[in-house]
């Protein structure tokens, strides 16, 4: 499933660059590390020129507190929300394992990956606010999101329903690790993890009733559950790896992936309580597709209002509408323009 806390993420972020905009009046100019560089004449010189590096703040022990409340208190928020949709009407059990390694196609598990990795990144940047060490902001920030997730599979292990997953939880170490691994070697994060998504209708009705079972049938169930209309990327911006070339600073390559004709967890048959067939497609094909496509980091449009500036970081999170191509077992797709 896609982050059961995209929302919760959503607000620390937004709360973490607005307070990085009014805490400096410095947003446009960028830091360097200087130990590879040189200053000449007011303008860096070209040499060993290495990735850009964002302003740090200095300690503040009112916006640590002001962090560690807010994780606090957004999270057991968010916990009590998913109770409430997600846990209560279903029936508990003692704490047991649940292997889900081969269904979906491993899509909720890059959804693991994507969730864990967004909630550290918002995590760590309100950590940069407060002026911590480096070390302690990638390592108390950039675990935090598969923390949060060890939570909800803990959840899940007492769940009648579904169970402690190994698989989901190395996604998640998976996702929190590509952005402190990022941090350390470069301290910032050449390698993005987006997502996008389009909402399926059929021509055939009989999928969109089934679909509506599993996915639900409101917007926002599908963008949760719909893993048919997910798509998980990974945009790299070249610039950094080419620092002498025109390249501009927002251009983006993008890989993405996503899959086709699930409608079950791992085959397309759907039982009702006692057991019996109610649903029976296995004519479907189900497949991974792969995706090509140029990107756009957001957060490299320069703009001095501070409102666009904390609505672009916020949606960065999403792949850029582009035209991609489509390599699957059905051969190869152009995409006018992929969603």
């Amino acid at each position: 499933m896609l982050s059961k806390f995209l929302f919760i993420y959503t607000l620390l972020f937004a709360i973490s660059i607005k307070s990085n905009a009014q805490g400096s009046n410095i947003d446009s100019i960028k830091s360097y590390n200087l130990s590879s560089e040189v200053i000449t004449s007011g303008k860096l010189a070209n040499k060993n020129i290495k990735a850009f590096v964002p302003v740090e703040y200095p300690y503040n022990k009112n916006r640590v507190k002001a962090v560690a409340i807010s994780n606090v208190a957004l999270y057991s928020a968010g916990m009590v929300g998913l109770y409430a949709a997600w846990y209560k009407d279903y029936p508990q059990s003692k704490f047991h394992f649940f292997n889900d390694n081969s269904e979906w196609l491993q899509i909720d598990k890059i959804g693991h990956a994507y969730s864990a990795y967004a909630e550290s990144k918002a995590s760590m940047e309100l950590w940069r606010w407060t002026g911590i060490s480096r070390n302690k902001r990638i390592l108390l920030g950039g675990f935090s999101g598969a923390a949060y997730q060890t939570v909800i599979e803990t959840l899940d292990g007492f769940s009648a329903e579904w169970g402690w997953s190994w698989g989901d939880f190395a996604a998640n170490i998976a996702g929190s690790s590509l952005l402190v691994a990022q941090e350390f070697a470069w301290d910032e994060q050449r390698i993005q993890f987006k997502f996008s998504f389009h909402k399926k209708k059929y021509a055939d009705n009989s999928l969109n009733a089934r679909s509506n079972k599993i996915f639900g049938g409101s917007e926002p169930e599908r963008f949760l559950k719909d893993y048919n209309g997910q798509t998980y990327w990974l945009s790299t911006t070249l610039k950094p790896f080419f620092p002498h070339s025109k390249i501009p600073e927002w251009l983006q390559i993008s890989v993405g992936t996503g899959a086709e004709g699930l409608f079950g967890a791992k085959d397309n048959y759907g039982r009702d309580k006692l057991g019996n067939i109610n649903f029976s497609r296995p004519d479907l094909d189900r497949y991974r597709q792969w995706y090509f496509a140029p990107d756009i980091d957001l957060s490299k449009i320069k703009t001095k209002k501070k409102g666009v500036k904390v609505a672009l970081n916020i949606l960065n999170i999403f792949k850029f509408p582009t035209p991609s191509l489509e390599y699957s077992k059905k051969g190869i797709k152009f995409n006018f323009l992929h969603f």
